[in-house]
């Protein structure tokens, strides 16, 4: 999905996701979730946030 951002809020999620080993997309589906549990919005059928790291082999 497209996004736009202004290059420096890109640029300062990017710094955020790196400094906690994150990717930009899966920083951007964290605070997400945030803002939706805070606002008490978050959507029951949603699985739980995905682990860190590498994906399971299969």
């Amino acid at each position: 999905m497209p996004l736009r951002l202004d290059p420096a809020v890109h640029q300062a999620l990017t710094r955020w996701a790196a400094d906690e080993l994150r990717s930009v997309n899966a920083q951007i589906e964290l605070i997400i979730r945030r803002a939706l549990s805070e606002a008490g919005r978050e959507p029951r059928e949603a699985g739980p946030p995905r682990r860190r790291g590498r994906p399971p082999k299969n």
